[in-house]
């Protein structure tokens, strides 16, 4: 201990139970390690000197951002050490010409957003655990969220990375230019290696200009097919400005306004029920123009018959409390009950099939209930089964048949929140042998002595 105290300060070497109790499980309650040491570094050059010295005496080490995850990929397994990132959490510099930000991995997601939204630029990525996850984390995992449809995946916008290795060296690949086309792009490797291949400690990001104009828009639609239907319209009349278009099926409605009773009240304007509800919402440059057209598209929905009811945004803060209540549905089905989680990437025409025969396969189990929501617009469906407590029985129904159903279909095991300690035994559902071959021989290449964030990612 004494000699990651020389490095990080003994204030920053935490080993008692009632600080390391908050960092040894995940917000879900459904990993849980048993680590005695976190470490929160200050510096690049704190985090090499820990992994070089970790590396040499071959101690694991888990790194660990804001700890939002969903598949238990920053939590320790069993003892690993903890290395905390929150104390990196600096913006390093900012260029408004080019739009790059170059920021510590521990910086806030929120903090980050609200930074350029002063300079009237947004971060390309958003999610409903940005007051809590880390940028770095969010890189780490490829995260998706809610502005993939307009802005694209984090392949596409991070520029550069710095990357502590293994064995303690810095890489610094933290390019600001859009172009760079000299070799082999090292840093896309480390983009959701979900920290088993080194651990981020800086990126640069191409960040888009803030939108001048920007509405949102929540549906009330009769079936799924209608859903897909409106996506197909909206794609084509609002494409320009078309920037994100969810969905939620009623349950997941109803579970936040009953968690939320009191607080969240349904924003439609006649209140009744729909089996399933669209929010969708523009960014663009000119108000008078995007509004004619949303106006427009909305007055086609109705003579198609395509909605039963409907409320556009008037100000920002309305467009707020329709955004909340699409965020907050993780939070709020997690505190119903016990979750099994999934995130997949399924076909827009078979999306919601799978909430269907999930419910008819769990009929049997009466306080079981299932439920489907995401990102329409790009495939990605978030599918929670909940129960009073985690049970051996209802897993074993799920697992393997949600993988195993979505890979017949041609779908992904994971769309945005990785493999972490859930997956890694069912990659071979998304990636051929050759693939998850390659993904070993580059782990054993960068980190041959199995340091980093162990048991995550591949399979053992």
């Amino acid at each position: 201990m004494s000699f990651f105290a020389s490095v990080i300060g003994k204030s920053n070497v935490l080993q008692e139970e009632s600080e390391l109790s908050g960092l040894n499980e995940d917000w879900m309650g459904k990993y849980q390690g048993n680590s005695r040491l976190a470490l929160r570094p200050k510096s690049t050059d704190q985090v090499s000197k820990i992994l070089a010295y970790c590396n040499e005496k071959c101690i694991a080490v888990v790194p660990q951002g804001g700890n939002t995850g969903l598949v238990g990929g920053s939590v320790p397994v069993h003892d690993e050490v903890i290395l905390s990132m929150s104390r990196m959490n600096e913006i390093r510099s900012f260029d408004p010409v080019s739009g790059v930000l170059v920021v510590d991995a521990g910086a806030i997601l929120h903090n980050v957003d609200e930074y350029l939204v002063e300079r009237d630029h947004i971060f390309p990525l958003d999610l409903g655990a940005k007051g809590s996850c880390h940028v770095g984390g969010n890189v780490a995992t490829n995260a998706g969220g809610i502005r993939f449809l307009r802005y694209g995946s984090l392949h596409g916008n991070v520029l550069g990375l710095e990357v502590v290795l293994a064995n303690g060296q810095v890489l610094n690949a933290l390019s600001t230019l859009r172009k760079d086309n000299t070799g082999y792009d090292v840093k896309q490797i480390f983009i959701g290696s979900e920290g088993s291949l080194g651990v981020i400690t800086g990126l640069s990001v191409l960040c888009p200009p803030r939108p001048k104009s920007v509405n949102v828009v929540f549906l009330a639609v009769p079936s799924f097919e209608k859903c897909q239907e409106i996506l197909t319209a909206a794609r084509q009349r609002l494409g320009e400005i078309l920037s994100a278009y969810e969905f939620l099926d009623e349950l997941a409605f109803q579970t936040v306004l009953n968690i939320h009773h009191g607080r969240v009240h349904s924003p439609l304007p006649y209140g009744a029920s729909s089996p399933f509800y669209i929010l969708f919402e523009t960014h663009g440059s000119n108000a008078e123009h995007d509004k004619a057209k949303v106006d427009g598209f909305l007055d086609y929905l109705v003579e198609s018959n395509l909605i039963t009811d409907g409320v556009v945004s008037q100000d920002e803060t309305q467009a707020k409390s329709l955004w909340f209540i699409r965020e907050s549905v993780p939070e709020s089905i997690s505190r119903a009950g016990k979750v099994y989680k999934y995130d997949i990437s399924i076909p827009v025409s078979k999306m919601y099939d799978i909430v269907l025969d999930m419910r008819k396969r769990l009929a049997h189990l009466p306080q079981t209930q299932v439920s489907g929501y995401g990102h329409l617009g790009d495939s990605n469906l978030h599918l929670n089964v909940v129960e009073p407590t985690y049970t051996a029985e209802t897993l074993h129904l799920i697992e393997p048949y949600v993988y195993e159903w979505t890979a017949s279909v041609g779908g992904s095991i994971s769309a945005e929140h990785g493999i972490g300690v859930m997956k890694p035994n069912h990659l071979h559902y998304s990636k051929s042998p050759v693939a998850i071959s390659m993904m070993q021989s580059i782990k054993a290449f960068l980190d041959p002595k199995g340091i980093l964030n162990p048991y995550k990612v591949l399979p053992l």
